[in-house]
């Protein structure tokens, strides 16, 4: 439930969909790797830039990010078990790596304590890597889910099932989270949000393009293929008619633009006027499954949604939905049966979907296992290993310095009011920053794990994770609660606490370089935290107050400065092209592109804050401007195979990282300068139209 609440309500560095999807090669692609890696130290300047990495046939002033990182795309392919190489990706790698080593090293051990941690990150691993059993057990370990749903005897059954089996991961045609009440930050509650489908987006059910007519008819293939190899019958027909519903439900759903508005989604209805939505729904047995019972009101994020699953689930016979939710029931399992069904859900969704040729090692799966399910057990011991004090320390010194950047940039605005300046510095002031890792660590002591039984413990942990949800029912707020292990190369925004949060893993290279000057670490981990304080104020931050409460605190004057020049990013982005048939969507990524241009200006006022009035030391040629901004462009290096980059364009509230650079620095006059851009020059905006908002 941790990954819909984060979804839904926090705003992430890098999308938060993607962060267990990319990971290493072979032993012998990595063994080739680390001599690269290897070659690459050696060319590291002092500033921390890599030279290696650059291209200087493409001028700084036509395309900067290929300026800086150029070379380094040239000269490195994307495995066949990747979708996407660059920064991020080989930090986490790295992580993995790191991870799996505490594995092992637990899994060595001998006469672990069952119930300890140890046991059971030891034995979670042990149980993933059991390909013999798995396959041995076939479809036994899920049968009593199956049977469960052959027996429902009518809908209201139906619906109980949907608030049972949620827990344990089997899709239904919408989610029921527990975060905080956007107007009422005092307190949790419940939450509806739309899902139900099997393919990524509603756009992938109507849209009449070769390669969603392709997907369409691949998905319903794999469907077919999964009955047929879990011994079902009626694949065929089985296919056709999960492929009915979905698309009726998509016909529903809301746009990932629309469900990015704070307010519209805010709509809260007493569950005794449920029925007002549908009355085809049995609400009750619904929330009594899912153990809310005795809550007054729940949170509809999108209500309308919610009216046409009503209609849908009116005429969608008995049999129909039994159909569905074996199929939901099937894929939501399919990591943890036989390879044969796991092969075929690798073929569909990572192959088919996302261009990824070949499966992961599966020791790089078994870490996302354990990540996913015991991640703050082994973030313990990855903090101890891998994040000193000195960094913390540092990076702390980094947090402070941008937010009183930022008041100053607060300050200066030219299009502001006086009084939404007061209340943007009290928003800032109440910011509160988490580095590195939690304070307080998560109790896994409720959870039982076995050797022997990956569907059980992944069962059991389910059941485990959302009855803590729940509990958090009329509680106090847990503000010590972390949205991310320490493990995970992200950072993120949440609203409604109004808490920037830094994991550890991200706190190295290119990123934070404990051994560079200041300029590159700026421009890097500089650009990160200002970009997560940009979200305070991005297009849906900037709804909510201090608080964390979704209140409007700007004048209507300010307002209307503020989306109109929103509006210009917009546009800025819409015409950028991923590929000749494919432009960035400005609307989808207004946010982000938003964080990214707040981000490195903050970073940039703090770096030249830093100089105290002094000179910065050239240093390989290159002046400290220079060093910042280079230090930005190289922290987006990435390729990302072709089908993967086309289904993030349309489901990823992020721009591709090229134009994250080149977007964010095009508007920076202190850019222009750095690097002489002129009028003529591919990356040169006129003055008039660059977009400043903080």
């Amino acid at each position: 439930m941790k990954a819909l609440i984060t979804s839904a309500v926090c705003t992430s560095l890098l999308f938060v969909a993607g962060c267990t999807q990319d990971t290493a090669k072979t032993n012998e692609n990595t063994v080739q790797q680390q001599t690269i890696s290897h070659e690459m130290k050696k060319s590291v300047l002092v500033s921390g830039i890599t030279r290696a990495n650059m291209n200087k046939v493409v001028r700084a002033q036509d395309n900067f990010y290929q300026h800086v990182n150029g070379g380094w795309m040239k000269t490195n392919e994307i495995p066949g078990d990747k979708t996407a190489i660059g920064s991020f990706y080989d930090l986490r790698d790295q992580s993995d790596s790191d991870v799996k080593a505490i594995i092992e090293e637990l899994a060595a051990t001998k006469n672990l304590k069952m119930g300890s941690d140890e046991q059971k990150v030891a034995d979670l691993f042990r149980s993933f890597m059991d390909s013999e059993t798995r396959n041995k057990a076939g479809m036994a370990p899920i049968q009593p889910i199956l049977d469960n749903i052959k027996n429902l005897k009518d809908k209201n059954a139906v619906a109980a099932f949907f608030g049972e089996y949620q827990a344990v991961g089997v899709g239904s045609p919408f989610e029921l989270y527990i975060s905080v009440d956007a107007k009422n930050s005092s307190r949790y509650a419940t939450h509806i949000w739309q899902s139900g489908l099997g393919l990524p987006d509603k756009d992938y059910y109507f849209n009449e393009a070769e390669r969603f007519v392709s997907l369409r008819a691949g998905y319903i293939a794999h469907i077919e293929n999964m009955f047929n190899l879990a011994g079902l019958k009626d694949g065929k027909t089985a296919a056709q008619t999960i492929m009915a519903i979905e698309t009726k439900l998509a016909g529903f759903h809301w746009t990932r633009v629309q469900t990015r508005d704070s307010a519209k989604r805010y709509n809260k209805f007493d569950v005794a006027k449920l029925n007002t939505l549908t009355d085809k729904f049995n609400w009750n047995k619904y929330l009594a499954a899912m153990g809310v019972a005795a809550q007054k009101d729940i949170i509809i994020n999108q209500p309308d949604y919610i009216e046409g699953f009503g209609v849908t689930f009116g005429e969608t016979s008995l049999s129909d939905w039994k159909t569905y939710l074996t199929f939901h029931s099937l894929s939501n399992f399919a990591p943890y049966l036989t390879e044969e069904i796991d092969n075929e859900n690798f073929d569909f969704y990572s192959k088919q979907l996302n261009g990824r040729k070949e499966q992961r090692p599966q020791w790089k799966r078994g870490v996302a296992v354990v990540n996913r399910n015991l991640g703050e057990v082994i973030g313990k011991v990855y903090v101890s290993r891998h994040f000193t004090p000195e960094a913390k320390s540092r990076m702390s010194a980094l947090v402070k310095n941008l937010r009183g950047s930022y008041s100053d940039s607060i300050n200066e605005l030219e299009w502001m009011s006086a009084d939404t300046k007061k209340a943007a510095q009290v928003k800032l002031a109440a910011f509160t920053p988490k580095i590195g890792y939690p304070d307080r660590w998560e109790d896994y002591s409720s959870l039982t794990i076995k050797a022997d039984d990956v569907v059980g413990n992944i069962i059991r942990s389910g059941n485990v994770a959302h009855k803590k949800e729940i509990e958090k029912l009329g509680g106090p707020i847990r503000k010590w609660e972390w949205g991310m292990t320490p493990q995970t190369v992200n950072a993120y925004y949440n609203p409604t606490v109004n808490e920037i949060v830094f994991p550890a893993a991200i706190l190295q290279p290119p990123f934070f370089n404990m051994a560079a000057e200041d300029a590159v670490n700026y421009g890097g981990i500089g650009a990160v935290i200002g970009h997560e304080m940009g979200h305070g104020f991005d297009d849906q931050g900037s709804k909510y107050d201090a608080e964390g409460n979704l209140r409007n605190w700007w004048t209507e004057q300010d307002l209307a400065e503020f989306a109109k020049r929103t509006k210009i990013l917009v546009k800025q982005y819409a015409d950028y092209k991923v590929f000749d048939d494919l432009n960035v969507n400005g609307e989808l990524t207004l946010g982000e592109n938003i964080g990214d241009l707040s981000g490195v200006t903050i970073a940039y006022k703090a770096y030249k804050k830093s100089l105290n009035g002094k000179e910065a030391q050239v240093i390989d040629g290159l002046t400290g401007d220079q060093r910042f901004f280079m230090g930005f462009a190289q922290i987006w290096r990435s390729k990302i195979v072709e089908k993967s980059m086309r289904n993030r364009v349309a489901t990823d509230p992020h721009s591709p990282g090229e134009f994250r650079a080149l977007g964010a620095l095009s508007n920076m006059n202190e850019f222009y300068k750095a690097f002489d851009v002129k009028e003529g020059d591919a990356m040169y905006i006129a003055p008039e139209k660059r977009v400043k908002i903080w």
